[in-house]
């Protein structure tokens, strides 16, 4: 098969010149539709209309929503970096709504916007603090179900007060962060230096940086998704979760510089949650010693959260329940496929709880 690259060792080219048209051909298409799906996206007039529930409790920026419903309490914790309202996204499109009608009783952690406390926190404070306290708030014991970075949070919780948790849940949560490309998650953590002028400016790493990182991880993501968007029909269901999930994604939290030097130089530099050296106000963060049920959602076609980073968590907890829908990072809680890829055996494995 001939290649349609250059030889650099003698200048020819090695293609014949319609291979070399075609390529060319298939790359302005594609950026066509890529400018056609943003400038749709840009069109579109959504604004996201849900009203948030009654909190129950607050501390600085951080409060606790009740989704209300009967049964087991669960409280969902999100990542610090997102809005936590992609698990209450849009009608239809909210797993929180949905199981308060399951027979579940769903609470959400809100973290808020880093304010002038919050921006001194590290992990222990967010862990050993804010939400231990937000589980003292309620009647337990509880099942805490993290999401994404919040499963690393909820795990170390779990570990730290297992009298006040019954179970948990880790909703595509990484672990072993070499596990897919180890070299790609070190070039993170080398930016991290480079942005510590801007940390000591305003006490956090700002959205932009963080996104500018995540790019690195799946630089091809954002044309991917646009593309298919310019030939999606804008009226269907799968089309407006598009827009709401974008939106959701533009909305994004800055991370108290504190975290943001662990998370980046501990977790993507030097793999400490894999390595056994992540540690919690001293306590060692290991999933082997956790001895309640457990349930790891690992979602198949993740690129933020790869599969193998995700196992690696699931292989070390005793009492597990795994399951790998085929949807993405977050297509996983909040697509169109939501309700039979993660929902419904979410809610199962709830209910099954003795």
């Amino acid at each position: 098969m001939n290649s349609v690259w250059p030889s650099f060792s003698t200048g020819e080219t090695l293609a014949d010149p319609q291979a070399v048209e075609a390529l060319f051909r298939e790359m302005l298409r594609q950026d066509k539709a890529l400018i056609a799906g943003i400038a749709a996206y840009r069109r579109d007039g959504y604004v996201r209309e849900m009203r948030d529930p009654p909190a129950i409790w607050e501390e600085g920026e951080s409060r606790v929503l009740d989704y209300g419903g009967e049964g087991t309490k669960v409280l969902f914790v999100p990542s610090l970096i997102n809005r936590a309202y992609i698990l209450d996204l849009m009608e239809n499109a909210s797993m929180l709504r949905w199981l308060s009608g399951q027979g579940l009783h769903p609470y959400l952690l809100d973290w808020g916007w880093p304010g002038e406390v919050e921006r001194r926190f590290s992990l222990t404070d967010y862990i050993a603090g804010r939400l231990e306290r937000a589980l003292a708030a309620l009647e337990g014991p509880v099942v805490l179900a993290g999401y994404c970075m919040g499963g690393l949070l909820a795990l170390a919780a779990a570990l730290r007060a297992p009298a006040r948790v019954k179970a948990l849940a880790l909703l595509a949560t990484p672990w072993d962060f070499h596990a897919e490309d180890a070299d790609t998650a070190r070039r993170v953590a080398e930016m991290v230096p480079f942005m510590e002028a801007t940390m000591q400016f305003s006490g956090t790493l700002p959205i932009d940086a963080l996104n500018t990182m995540f790019a690195m991880v799946d630089p091809f993501g954002v044309g991917e998704k646009y593309r298919d968007f310019a030939g999606q029909d804008k009226a269907s269901a799968r089309a407006r979760r598009f827009v709401a999930m974008e939106d959701w994604l533009a909305d994004g939290v800055p991370l108290a510089a504190p975290v943001a030097r662990e998370a980046l130089s501990g977790w993507y530099g030097a793999n400490s949650t894999a390595r056994g050296q992540w540690r919690v106000a001293g306590l060692a963060v290991d999933p082997a010693k956790l001895e309640m049920p457990a349930f790891c959602a690992i979602p198949a076609r993740d690129r933020l959260v790869p599969a193998s980073s995700a196992r690696a968590l699931a292989a070390r907890l005793r009492h597990v329940t795994v399951i790998e829908p085929q949807a993405g990072h977050i297509g996983m809680v909040a697509g169109t496929h939501a309700q039979t890829s993660l929902w419904r055996p979410f809610a199962d494995w709830v209910l099954g709880l003795s």
